[in-house]
This record gives structure tokens, C-alpha cells and sequence, in this order.
């Protein structure tokens, strides 16, 4: 069963009907939208395996809360540069910049979406010169590579500093002045094998720090971490290892005390075939004249070989929607809101993150 199907109250029975009978849902009104799921959230955290296309989701959820002239920030943590390809621009610095508008409401206002490219040595430097007043001599001691030992050889620092920006971008204050105060930011954050370690920095200062600056800072970061205002998003595939891993990772976040949000489920495959024709598919029985009948229509070629061909390519068509539809019941099962976009055949641009926010939008999830 589709997510049309799950949730009655975003398309209504028609729709559903159309699903159960294997035909796409008719067409929504353009910036429709639902009361969100998460009202209270600041702190919107997006995690999956390696290869569900998170950074892609989170991107299109940035966009999707830029709405009502909100201002958005989008931030990333591991290095690659993902926003910069996404959105084409040039590698991002260690600084907030505007990306582009967001994604408009029914009565045409759009915010404004930033994004942030934090490594945890810049992050350092400013922590020194925002509380320590460290200015000339933080970047003293970035030249001696000061920095990068004390990050290489205490991991769990790192994992405060990127995690205090963020914190930061969220709870502004007085000591960063002039800064950009945000509605809400989101987080392309690292994949969920490893994100209870990258959210739990109190727990991974434990044996570094008893007391003090550095441990005062993890346990201020958890209190936001672990509230209402932060919600922890996963994206998976309709592959088992994907949809494991996210229910893995659900039960983790739940032990660890941090607020778990949706799950996304991406890179959906187009459903073009009714069920009928696809259980045909998957016995061997479509009829093979028929077949031959539509390729003469379209003035293609009809010899036996192309049409066996064609014939195959149904069936393993079949069987992988036969595999979806399972691990789409294992998604449902999981216990929370759930959220899908479609693959993107023309891959990833700002029309393209545009389409996928309207989609999170319209589901509720923005």
C-alpha cells in the first residue's frame, strides 16, 4: 500500500482507489499543504545510509520551511560540499550565505534559504574569539596545526565543536552580533550508523572532559538536542539493507533519548504498470500478441526476439515491485510519520529540489 493509501486525509478515497488499481494519483493542486508534523521544531537533523540521497532530502526540506518569508539555514558537516554541487554555486566557506528563495506559500511569499559549510577547526577559531576573546591568537595556533592534533586526537571534541556551531545557528545570542537569526535550521548530518555518537557529545566528552568549559558546552547542546525543538529525520530505499539500518537506527535514537522524527522514503521508482498487468508480469502470462500488437502500433519492430525481451524486462519489473511493496509495509511498521519522493530521472537541480520540497510540503512534513 502506498503513502496515498496510508494517509486517506492527504488525497482522499478517489485517490486511493487510483493507487489500489495501480494508476499514479491525479495530480494536487500546486503549493498545497498540510499542517506540519513538527510545529515545534528549530532543529530539523536529516541521517541515512550512504546512497538514500539525504543531503538531497534535507536541501529540499530547507526549502520547504523557507516559506512565509522564514529564513532557513542549511548546514552540512562532513567535508563534501554536497550544498555547493547541489544548488551550483561555488564551494561554501566557513560562513552563512543565502542560497536562494524558498519554496512559496498559497499566497506567494517565500523566505530565504542560507547555508553553512562547517569544519570543526573554523569552528574552534570562532568558538576562541566569540568566548575566550582569542581572535589573532586562535589563528596563531590553526598556522602551528595545534588545531587539527587536538581534533585528530580527541574525536569526541570535534564532534562538540561542529555540533556547538549548530547549536549556535540556533540559540543566537548576544556575543554573535549582527548575526542572521533563523527559523529554523536543518542539518545534513552524518549517516545513521554514526549519528547517536554525533548527537550524544555529552556522552563522548565523558572521558575527556569531568568538568569545565568544554563540558559545559556538551551538556547545554544536549538539553536542545534532546527537546521538543529538535527532531531527528531518517532517509532510506525501498532495499533491505536501508530500511534495516533506519529501523536500527530508530531504536537507537530512542535508547540514546533523542528525539526521533519521519522517515523519507526516496528514490522512488515510477509505478506505470496496474496491478493486474504486473501480477501477468510476474506468472509469465502477458500476452505476448498483444504486446507484438502495440509495437507494430508504434511502428517499432516486432520480431519474437524483442518481444521476449520486452517480455523479461516486464517480469523482473514485477518481481523488484514485488520487493518494494514489502519493504514499503516494513517502513509503515516502523512507527512513525512517513514521507516518499519520487527518483529523479534528470537528476538533482534547483527544479528538481523545488518539485521535492512541494512534495514534503503537501505530506506535511514542512
Amino acid at each position: 500500500m502506498t503513502l496515498a493509501a496510508r494517509r486517506g486525509d492527504l488525497r482522499g478515497a478517489g485517490s486511493a482507489d487510483a493507487v489500489a488499481r495501480g494508476r499514479p494519483p491525479p495530480v494536487r493542486t500546486p503549493y498545497a499543504r498540510r499542517v506540519s508534523d513538527w510545529p515545534k521544531a528549530r532543529l530539523h537533523v536529516v541521517t541515512g545510509k550512504g546512497g538514500t540521497g539525504k543531503s538531497t532530502v534535507a536541501a529540499a526540506l530547507a526549502l520547504a520551511l523557507a516559506g512565509h518569508g522564514k529564513n532557513v539555514l542549511l548546514c552540512e558537516v562532513e567535508g563534501r560540499q554536497g550544498i555547493a554541487r547541489m544548488f551550483d554555486v561555488d564551494p561554501l566557506p566557513f560562513e552563512e550565505r543565502r542560497l536562494t528563495s524558498g519554496l512559496p506559500d498559497a499566497g506567494g511569499r517565500a523566505g530565504a534559504v542560507h547555508a553553512l559549510h562547517i569544519d570543526p577547526e573554523s569552528a574552534l577559531l570562532e568558538y576562541l574569539a566569540l568566548y575566550y576573546k582569542l581572535g589573532r591568537a586562535g589563528r596563531a595556533l590553526d598556522r602551528f596545526g595545534i588545531i587539527e592534533f587536538a581534533t585528530t586526537i580527541a574525536p569526541g571534541v570535534r564532534d562538540v565543536l561542529l555540533t556547538g556551531k549548530i547549536y549556535e545557528a540556533v540559540d543566537r545570542n548576544s556575543r554573535n552580533k549582527g548575526a542572521t537569526t533563523y527559523d529554523a535550521v536543518v542539518l545534513d548530518a552524518p549517516p545513521t550508523g554514526r549519528i547517536v555518537q554525533f548527537l550524544n557529545v555529552s556522552e563522548q566528552v565523558a572521558g575527556l572532559a569531568k568538568v569545565g568549559p568544554i563540558r559545559s558546552q556538551a551538556d547545554t547542546m544536549m538539553g536542545l538536542f534532546r527537546s521538543a525543538r529538535t527532531v531527528v529525520h531518517l532517509v532510506t530505499v525501498l532495499e533491505e539493507m536501508p530500511v534495516q539500518e533506519t529501523g536500527d537506527g530508530i531504536a537507537e535514537l530512542m535508547a540514546a533519548d533523542l528525539p526521533v522524527g519521519g522517515v523519507v522514503t526516496n528514490l522512488l521508482r515510477p509505478q506505470d504498470l496496474p496491478a493486474p498487468a504486473l501480477a501477468a508480469a510476474r506468472s509469465g502470462t502477458l500476452d505476448a500478441e498483444a504486446v507484438r500488437a502495440d509495437l507494430e502500433g508504434a511502428g517499432l519492430g516486432t520480431e519474437d526476439a524483442l518481444v521476449e525481451d520486452l517480455l523479461g524486462l516486464a517480469r523482473d519489473h514485477a518481481d523488484r515491485r514485488e520487493l518494494e511493496e514489502t519493504q514499503r509495509t516494513r517502513v509503515a511498521g516502523l512507527g512513525r510519520p512517513s514521507y516518499e519522493l519520487p527518483r529523479l530521472t534528470g537528476g538533482v537541480d534547483l527544479g528538481a529540489l523545488h518539485d521535492l520540497a512541494r512534495a514534503l510540503r503537501e505530506q506535511g512534513m514542512a
